[in-house]
């Protein structure tokens, strides 16, 4: 990977590419440590490391979230409206159109898409400054102030959507994500303090379960970096036909199903179920039914029962079949495999192709909703269980982090091919 970096420095057109993404990236972590007036964040601060869906808020917003800075929304307004579009393009018709238009139809549903997550973003705003008021944590400021503080994260949070697209055009593509992989790393100096200050300060933890911690992440890694890699491939043959007065030959070719494709959107999806109830007690502290549902016993919505972790696992693995099934469709993979005159060998087309590709979803399904559903509930457990409190860093962001690195390192390598770059093949 060193070398391919150093290999694309040297070609002047990838050279500015990576200039102009350093400097957008530098732009946008310099925006989030610029903090609102007049908030008090300690009770932000003591919401996200509960590890609540709040706490991803802000582990994908870089501390912007906790720090209540003017970019302290980010691109969650964007990854929710993007979630949002995406189940509507298969539900609503029209979108269902517009996608299949080609370029033209995508960028309506892109500019859709921008326009919903302003929506979204004046929603969580005012919803999270509320909350901050209710519990006191707003001090000399007035209605008009709240309408300027409002208006400031809906800007930022635009202003961070356009540093993607920007990212996006000059950079290597991606740019939202790239912004996230860029909030997550810069957590890991702060998660290698907190494990600092218990093992040395605080003394909580011994060394034999720092290295034991430390060998469970190298585990982790390496398990995250196996399935992010695992595909199941299916062989696809395409008959000869004849095109005008040249006669194609018969091709072999796959069509490859990544295993844990949905992991990251059936967290995200299942962390909201578990973590709204939550999210709607501290809008109304004193509502006593929220109040039973976040800290009753045996409640699934109760961060320290077992049967939370039970429930949160087993809606894990529901989204990821959920997602898998909506947004992958065996019956138009059939019917578009069928009019490309391909078929899968062994396989007849039609019905008995769609029930085959079904299977293939449900089990690929099960196997990543399987790890996805563990990698959601390891943070709890290490919450609960042992002396590493508050980890920042979780076994979700280690995905996303992975996830982002491997399509960069795929695109650089694209960008590499095209222009036959020999010192990359070597």
């Amino acid at each position: 990977m060193l070398s391919t970096l150093r290999n694309a420095w040297k070609v002047p057109e990838l050279r500015k590419k990576f200039i102009w993404t350093i400097f957008l990236v530098a732009i946008f972590r310099l925006g989030t440590q610029i903090p609102l007036p007049g908030i008090d964040t300690s009770f932000l601060k003591q919401l996200t490391e509960s590890g609540s869906l709040l706490g991803f808020y802000d582990l994908i917003s870089g501390g912007a979230f906790s720090q209540f800075s003017i970019l302290a929304l980010g691109v969650m307004p964007y990854i929710n409206a993007s979630i949002i579009m995406q189940l509507l393009t298969i539900a609503v018709p029209y979108l269902e159109d517009l996608q299949k238009e080609g370029q033209e139809g995508r960028k309506k549903i892109q500019n859709a898409t921008r326009y919903l997550s302003l929506v979204i973003a004046v929603i969580i705003g005012i919803g999270t400054l509320f909350t901050i008021a209710n519990n006191g944590g707003v001090s000399g400021i007035g209605k008009f102030d709240m309408a300027v503080i409002v208006f400031s994260l809906v800007v930022g949070s635009t202003f961070c959507i356009w540093l993607g697209d920007q990212i996006t055009v000059k950079g290597f593509g991606n740019g939202t994500s790239i912004l996230i992989f860029v909030n997550i790393i810069s957590r890991v100096p702060q998660t290698i303090a907190q494990l600092y200050s218990s093992y040395k300060i605080a003394e909580t933890i011994t060394i034999v379960e720092l290295v034991l911690f430390i060998v469970g992440i190298v585990v982790l890694l390496g398990a995250c970096i196996y399935f992010s890699l695992a595909e199941r491939k299916v062989p696809v043959q395409y008959a000869g036909k004849a095109m005008g007065n040249k006669m194609m030959k018969a091709q072999s070719s796959h069509i490859p199903f990544s295993i844990i494709s949905a992991a990251v959107i059936a967290i995200i999806f299942a962390m909201s179920v578990m973590g709204f109830p939550e999210v709607l007690a501290n809008f109304f502290p004193k509502n006593s039914v929220l109040k039973v549902l976040t800290t009753g016993e045996f409640s699934p919505f109760n961060r320290s029962s077992w049967v939370y972790v039970v429930v949160y696992a087993i809606l894990t693995v529901f989204f990821t079949w959920f997602y898998n099934e909506v947004t992958l469709k065996p019956e138009e993979m059939a019917e578009n495999l069928n009019k490309s005159a391909g078929f899968v060998p062994g396989v007849r087309p039609g019905e008995e192709t769609e029930k085959y590709f079904e299977r293939i979803l449900a089990r690929i399904s099960f196997i990543g909703g399987v790890f996805a559903a563990i990698l959601a509930i390891i943070p709890i457990l290490i919450d609960q269980y042992t002396n590493f409190k508050n980890m920042s860093f979780g076994a979700t962001a280690l995905l996303i982090v992975i996830g982002v690195a491997l399509d960069f390192t795929r695109r650089l390598e694209s960008q590499m091919v095209v222009r036959h770059y020999e010192g990359f093949l070597k």
